[in-house]
């Protein structure tokens, strides 16, 4: 079961509640065992499913209705806050570092988990906060270590210290030396990891963290492997203290609850999770925003700040826009600024009732957007600053260049048309409060 499944199996669960004319404890116990079998089949250890099981019913009859709420809103309480609950409840961990003197995190995992991508993830994640990072590959174990982590690297524009068939403590020393030297705030080392040599990998952890001494060491796991993460995490944790954890391939793993539960369990604190193959797929775990999206209820908190670091308008736009004017140069930077928010299915999960749209119209509108960059591409600088000057001739060269159909070509034109009357009806005080949000 995908998390996806395991959101849609839950939420039906709570909609039986939702549609109740009355909540009994027939209906509570059938609720309950919705609950527990979407939980199962996700993985979840069943000795935290029983448990969750035990407080929703405990809870759900017996604490008292407030006035002006009825029994219904009780229960859904109780069991919004046990999900919350078993996924580590409201605290989160605290993703700030202090500028001044450099911070060391130390990611360590066995082979495949995803360290050397979260590595960069993670450095893209604090770049953009407005912080120096550095990476340093202290990987001289798996082949093509470093060339993997240049690339990554390279599209984010962040150094990468690494040399090749030496000793990756002494590399990861000098890696930390060189950075301290650069002023970076922030110096990551992505460390060896194995599949069968699980002492030696423990072995060379330990050597590491004392001699480098790092301000936070980060485990890295694999969601896929579901609730046996809670032993490994644990089990690293004996070796050398964990500070935090990041769980990678969260986006379509079947297992994912499982791990996080599982996780959640052995006391550990999970920092980041990776939803997503690209190198900004990374988001902070917050257990409230989580459980809001997996039940279909959105995040509009997470949404807001993936738009506030996506979107940035240029001093031009602002201009225009200040003027009620709007160009397709303007669409243009938004679309794109859009395609950095990551796919369109993540953006909509952070929207209350986005499910109520299937995959495929998720699929037709990514499309579309794909497309309509097509077309602005094809366009010369003219007919982005002035697309009153498009006509039928120019549209057919525009559609040829892009590869599309006429008609699509002018459905954006269409829709641009919309957009400009819009910002058009907008007072002067409305527009200066959304060009100030946008260009933030």
């Amino acid at each position: 079961m995908t998390l996806r499944e395991l959101g849609n199996a839950l939420s039906k669960a709570i909609a039986k509640i939702r549609r109740a004319t009355f909540v009994d404890r027939k209906l509570v116990k059938e609720v309950i065992r919705d609950i527990q079998r979407a939980l199962l089949y996700a993985d979840v250890e069943a000795k935290l499913v029983l448990g969750l099981s035990r407080r929703v019913e405990e809870r759900a009859l017996k604490e008292e209705v407030p006035p002006g709420f009825t029994r219904r809103d009780v229960v859904l309480k109780v069991v919004y806050e046990e999900l919350v609950n078993l996924l580590g409840g409201e605290k989160v961990a605290k993703v700030d570092i202090e500028k001044g003197k450099p911070y060391v995190l130390m990611l360590v995992g066995i082979q495949g988990c995803g360290k050397t991508t979260s590595a960069a993830k993670i450095a893209l994640f604090y770049k953009r906060r407005g912080y120096k990072v550095g990476l340093v590959c202290a990987d001289n174990f798996r082949p093509a270590a470093l060339e993997q982590l240049k690339q990554l690297a390279s599209q984010i524009g962040v150094p990468v210290y690494g040399r090749e068939g030496m000793d990756p403590v002494r590399i990861a020393k000098e890696g930390v030396e060189y950075f301290e030297r650069e002023g970076c705030d922030l110096i990551i080392i992505d460390t060896a990891g194995r599949h069968k040599e699980e002492r030696s990998l423990l072995r060379e952890m330990k050597e590491l963290a004392e001699e480098i001494k790092p301000s936070e060491v980060m485990l890295v796991l694999d969601s896929t492997m579901g609730k046996q993460a809670g032993p490994q995490a644990k089990a690293f944790n004996e070796a050398t203290p964990i500070g935090s954890i990041m769980l990678t391939k969260l986006d379509g793993a079947a297992k994912g609850g499982g791990a996080l539960a599982a996780v959640v369990a052995t006391g550990a604190k999970i920092k980041f999770i990776g939803n997503g193959e690209k190198v900004g797929d990374l988001e902070p775990f917050e257990p409230p925003s989580f459980v809001n999206r997996l039940l279909g209820m959105g995040d509009l908190a997470t949404l807001a700040k993936r738009v506030k670091e996506s979107y940035a308008l240029s001093k031009g736009a602002v201009e225009r826009i200040l003027k009620g004017e709007l160009t397709l140069l303007d669409l243009k930077e938004q679309l794109l600024a859009m395609r950095k928010m990551g796919p369109l299915s993540k953006i909509l999960e952070s929207i209350p009732g986005y499910k109520r749209l299937t995959p495929e119209n998720v699929k037709l509108g990514e499309e579309k957007i794909k497309k309509w960059l097509a077309a602005l591409d094809s366009m010369t600088k003219e007919e982005l600053l002035k697309p009153s000057i498009i006509d039928r001739s120019r549209i057919r060269r525009i559609a040829r260049g892009a590869g599309i159909q006429v008609r699509e070509v002018r459905e954006l034109l269409s829709t641009y048309l919309r957009m400009k009357k819009y910002v058009r009806r907008l007072s002067r005080g409305d527009l200066r409060r959304l060009t100030k949000l946008l260009g933030q």
